[in-house]
C-alpha cells in the first residue's frame, strides 16, 4: 500500500484536522491516523479552549498570562501569536457550528482557571475537545481530495538522499507495511503521557511523531518540561482520569483528609495557581498526612455541576462516587509535554519537507509550564499555520527515496522488560521530583534497554505494534531524563529537589538535542 498525495498529514487531533481545512484546496491530502480518528487528546480535552473574546479581557492579558505560567521561558513571539491570532480561530469554529455553551444572554458561556486573571475559557460543558473536534471532521468531510486512513501507525520518516523528509513508513492492525509519498509532511501526532504510568493521556499518546522526527535527524528541544495535572482520579482498579480544572475555575476546592483546605500552606494562589505548582502541593500534602487528597464540590448546587459536568459526573458514577455530594480523591497524573520538535512559528522544523504543530511541536509557546486551556487553541492556530506555510514554495511531489534510519527487529519480549515498567521508572525518577542520583538511575536503565534496541536492524515488517509501542516509550524517556538530567534548577513542570530554586544567570534558556550520529538508532 503507496498512497501518493501532495501533502501528508500525521495524525487526527485538532491540528492536523485544522492543517488539512487549509491544505484541501492546495492539492491531495492524505491524513494518518493510528486508531479510530477519534481517539487522539483532542477529544479528552474536558476544560475548555481560552481565548480573548470577553468584554473585559484582551490579547495583552491573555499574553501576560501565558508568560507568567511559563515561568520564563516562553517565546514572547509565539505567545503574541497565539494570543492574537485565536479569537479569530475561536470565532471561526462558531461559525462552523461549534456548539460553545452559552450564557442567559445568548453570548459565550466564559469560565476561568488556574492561573488566569480573567475569565476567557470557552467550553462545551466538560467535553470541549470532542465538540471542536466533531466541528472539524464535518468541515473536513466536506472537503475534496482529502483521503483518511485509519489504524495506521507511522512508524519512520522517509529521507530522500539529501535530507529532504518525502513521506513515512506504517504499519497496519494486520500488520502490513505501507509507505505514504507526499511533497510535504506535517507531524501532528499529539502528545506522549503514556511514558509515566499514571497520566491523563489516552493509550495512542506514545510519542511517536516526536520519536520518528528525532531519529530521522530534527531537533527536539525542553523535554525536561512534562506537566502533571494536579487533578486525576485516584480510585483503586479505576483508570485514572482527568477531572478538569473547569471544576476549580466553577469553586471546587482541595481539602485534605481532615476536610480542611490546604493550598493556601503552599501557594499564594491556592486552588487556582499554576498547574506545576499545585500538583507539587498535593503531593506533598498527601506525604505529610500519608491520606489521598480530595476535590471537593459539596458547596455547590448539586443540579449545576451535575449539568455543567455530565462527562466527569458518569465517570465518577462509575467508580461509585457521586461528584456532587462526595468527596472525590485526586492526584497528579502525567498530562501534557511542552517540549517537542523545534519549529518556527509556520511549523517548519530543522528538516527540509517535514512540518509539525500541537503537542508533538514546540514553538517556545508555553515556556515551563503551559497556562490552562491554550492546547486547543495551539492546535488550531499553529495547525492552520502550518497547512498555509506547507502550500508556499517548492516542494517535491510523489519522489521515492531512501531512508537511513535502523531499526530494531527483535521482539520487545526479548529486552526482559514490561511496558509497564518504563512507565514506573519515569514516574519514579523523571516525575514530578527529581534528582541526580534518581535520574542517573533511570537513564541507566534506560540507555541499555536503548542499546539493545538499536543492536540489530531489520525490516520495519519484522516488528509488531507492540514493539514499536516500546520503542518509542524508552526512546522518548532516555530524552526526558538527559534533558533533565542537563538543567540544574527547578523551573515550572521541571523540580529537582537537589537544585530546588530557579536560576536565571544560568538557565534562562531553552536547549535540545539531534541525534548525535547517523549510526544511532
Amino acid at each position: 500500500m503507496e498512497p501518493r498525495a501532495d501533502f501528508l498529514i500525521i495524525g487526527s487531533g485538532i491540528a492536523g484536522l485544522r492543517a488539512a481545512v487549509e491544505l484541501a484546496g492546495a492539492g491531495s491530502v492524505v491524513l494518518l491516523t493510528k486508531a479510530e480518528p477519534r481517539e487522539g487528546n483532542t477529544g479528552y480535552a474536558q476544560g475548555g479552549i481560552a481565548a480573548a473574546v470577553g468584554p473585559d479581557d484582551s490579547p495583552e492579558l491573555h499574553a501576560a498570562d501565558t508568560i507568567a505560567a511559563g515561568d520564563g521561558l516562553c517565546d514572547e513571539q509565539a505567545v503574541a501569536v497565539l494570543v492574537g491570532e485565536g479569537p479569530g480561530y475561536v470565532r471561526e469554529l462558531m461559525a462552523w457550528g461549534a456548539a460553545f455553551d452559552r450564557d442567559s444572554n445568548g453570548f459565550p458561556a466564559l469560565a476561568i482557571e488556574g492561573a488566569h486573571s480573567a475569565r476567557r475559557v470557552l467550553h462545551a460543558h466538560d467535553s470541549t475537545g470532542r465538540e471542536i473536534s466533531r466541528v472539524l471532521w464535518s468541515k473536513v468531510a466536506g472537503l475534496p481530495g482529502v483521503q483518511t486512513l485509519t489504524h495506521a501507525r507511522a512508524v519512520d520518516l522517509v529521507l530522500r538522499d539529501d535530507g529532504r523528509c518525502l513521506g513515512a513508513r506504517f504499519l497496519l492492525d494486520d500488520g502490513t507495511v505501507g509507505s505514504a509519498w507526499a511533497g510535504a509532511v506535517l507531524l501532528a501526532t499529539g502528545g506522549a503521557g503514556q511514558v509515566y504510568s499514571d497520566t491523563t493521556n489516552p493509550p495512542v499518546a506514545t510519542g511517536d511523531g516526536l520519536v520518528m522526527a528525532y531519529r530521522a535527524g530534527a531537533r527536539v528541544i525542553d523535554l525536561e518540561f512534562v506537566q502533571f495535572h494536579p487533578t486525576a482520579l485516584r480510585v483503586p482498579g479505576h483508570p485514572r482520569f482527568l477531572l478538569s480544572e473547569a471544576l476549580r475555575g466553577e469553586g471546587a476546592r482541595l481539602l485534605n483528609e481532615d476536610g480542611e483546605p490546604f493550598m493556601r500552606q503552599y501557594d499564594p494562589g491556592g486552588d487556582l495557581a499554576p498547574r506545576d505548582r499545585v500538583s507539587r502541593a498535593i503531593e506533598r500534602e498527601t506525604r505529610r498526612t500519608g491520606h489521598p487528597v480530595y476535590l471537593s464540590l459539596q458547596h455547590l448546587d448539586p443540579d449545576f455541576v451535575h449539568t455543567r459536568f455530565p462527562l466527569v459526573t458518569d465517570t465518577c458514577r462509575a467508580a461509585g462516587l457521586d461528584l456532587a455530594r462526595e468527596r472525590i480523591p485526586v492526584g497528579p497524573a502525567a498530562h501534557y509535554l511542552m517540549g517537542g520538535v523545534e519549529t518556527d512559528l509556520d511549523g517548519r522544523t530543522s528538516i527540509p519537507g517535514l512540518f509539525a504543530a500541537g503537542e508533538v511541536a514546540c514553538t517556545g509557546v508555553h515556556g515551563a509550564n503551559r497556562l490552562a486551556s491554550n492546547s486547543l487553541l495551539e492546535g488550531l492556530v499553529f495547525g492552520a499555520r502550518a497547512g498555509r506555510a506547507m502550500t508556499l514554495g517548492e516542494r517535491s511531489r510523489h519522489e521515492t527515496g531512501s531512508t537511513a534510519v535502523p531499526r530494531p527487529e527483535r521482539a520487545a519480549a526479548a529486552f526482559g522488560i514490561a511496558e509497564h515498567e518504563v512507565q514506573a521508572l519515569m514516574w519514579r525518577h523523571a516525575g514530578l521530583f527529581r534528582d541526580e542520583q534518581g535520574l542517573h538511575r533511570a537513564l541507566s536503565t534506560l540507555e541499555e534497554l536503548w542499546r539493545d534496541l538499536q543492536g540489530r536492524n531489520g525490516p520495519a515488517g519484522a516488528l509488531d505494534l507492540g514493539t514499536w509501542r516500546l520503542v518509542s516509550l524508552v526512546t522518548l524517556g532516555r530524552l526526558i531524563v538527559r534533558a533533565a538530567l542537563r538543567r540544574t534548577e527547578s523551573r515550572g513542570g521541571h523540580y529537582r529537589t537537589d537544585y530546588p530554586e530557579r536560576d536565571d544567570i544560568h538557565w534562562k534558556r531553552r536547549v535540545g538535542e539531534r541525534r548525535r550520529s547517523s549510526a544511532e538508532f
